[in-house]
């Protein structure tokens, strides 16, 4: 989650201001840190009560949030997946990466 933190600030900097497609990777990968780093997943799994999920969800988001990170680095945005991603987890729809700035 650490180097995750790192790799949105270095986004956030990189893309300072972004439109369209970007924009939008760019709030979706800020979505997917922001539920990876939910203390709900720890909590979970440290209790017992339905590890696999919450091993299972952890890994889903910060796996999204590691592709849209490549994507968006080396500029090969896949505007299909990104639209797939938004709807997986259609939370926080106000979410903006500068935040990270």
């Amino acid at each position: 989650l650490q180097a995750a933190q790192r790799f949105m600030l270095e986004l956030a900097a990189a893309f300072p201001i972004a439109d369209g497609l970007a924009r939008r990777a760019l709030n979706q990968a800020a979505r997917e840190l922001m539920l990876a780093q939910a203390s709900d997943w720890p909590f979970i799994i440290h209790t017992g009560t339905s590890p696999e999920y919450a091993t299972r969800r952890f890994k889903d988001h910060m796996l999204r949030f590691l592709k849209l990170h490549a994507q968006l680095t080396t500029g090969t945005l896949d505007e299909a997946e990104v639209t797939r991603m938004e709807s997986i987890d259609p939370i926080f729809p106000h979410v903006d990466y500068r935040n990270w700035q």
